[in-house]
């Protein structure tokens, strides 16, 4: 029975395959596209050239979804390599730099000769929703990091002493802030109207966050360059903390949720 190996360097557009026999003799080397039907047609070469075909990939998501995919549905046997590993094991290698052709041999060799590799199977679908969900999550906070910081920074322009004693990771500074800016405008308002004006947007301890305001106003009666621009820059990147806060709580409720259908969610709880 002849026994083939294959290693596919796997890529967002496109793919690299290498096959060899035994003795490591290359007998196939092909770039494809990350589309079906070349890709079922390398499978079908592939097959062709021995009677029991071991699959090696770089990647075990993402952009390798499709093929890992059309291998595990036609029970290919593949194996997952880690980039790191194979990096360890090209400088072993004689031969060009780095290549994706070199990389889909070296995936091809390593998993002709190493014992210790685990193969990749069909993945659960909770499993599958769950890295979905907690990767759009991840995104959710970068984004509000990023701009809960460029908010700091142009309030901290404008008006320093407020960015000062503001807790931006509260909701209420940040309703505060889509109404209102400058030290001016605080002190034309006046501390009990700010506080009826929290309280109507049902802001938590609205008394106290109208002290920390008012006084912060009543320290600063000096308008800065750029103050009414930036005020209106300050009043859109609060509400997009607000947006981006509540976006993170809708996929923490759909995070719940979809884990609670896993199977082993009372064992893990």
């Amino acid at each position: 029975m002849a026994a083939i190996w294959a290693g596919i360097d796997a890529g967002k557009t496109h793919h690299h395959c290498v096959a060899i026999d035994e003795s490591g003799r290359r007998l196939l080397s092909r770039r494809v596209a990350n589309d079906e039907p070349e890709l079922l047609e390398l499978l079908t070469d592939v097959l062709a050239l021995g009677d029991e075909v071991t699959w090696g990939i770089d990647l075990a998501d993402g952009g390798a979804a499709l093929v890992i995919a059309l291998l595990i549905q036609r029970d290919q046997l593949v194996h997952y390599i880690s980039g790191r590993a194979i990096h360890r094991a090209s400088e072993s290698y004689r031969g060009e730099g780095k290549t994706d052709a070199k990389d889909a041999a070296v995936i091809a060799d390593q998993i002709r000769i190493r014992r210790d590799l685990q193969p990749l199977r069909t993945g659960n679908e909770t499993a599958t929703d769950l890295k979905i969900l907690t990767g759009r999550r991840m995104d959710l906070v970068a984004d509000r990091t990023r701009t809960v910081n460029r908010l700091r920074a142009q309030l901290a322009g404008i008006f320093p002493g407020l960015e000062r004693v503001l807790d931006l990771t509260n909701t209420g500074p940040l309703v505060l802030l889509t109404g209102y800016q400058t030290p001016a405008a605080l002190r034309r308002t006046g501390k009990k109207r700010l506080e009826t004006w929290l309280r109507n947007r049902r802001v938590l301890r609205a008394d106290r966050l109208a002290e920390t305001a008012w006084e912060a106003a009543d320290r600063q009666h000096t308008s800065l360059p750029g103050e009414k621009l930036t005020a209106q820059m300050v009043h859109t990147l609060a509400a997009e903390v607000i947006t981006l806060n509540r976006q993170v709580g809708e996929i923490d409720k759909a995070i719940e949720a979809r884990f609670r259908e896993h199977r082993d969610f009372e064992v893990i709880t």
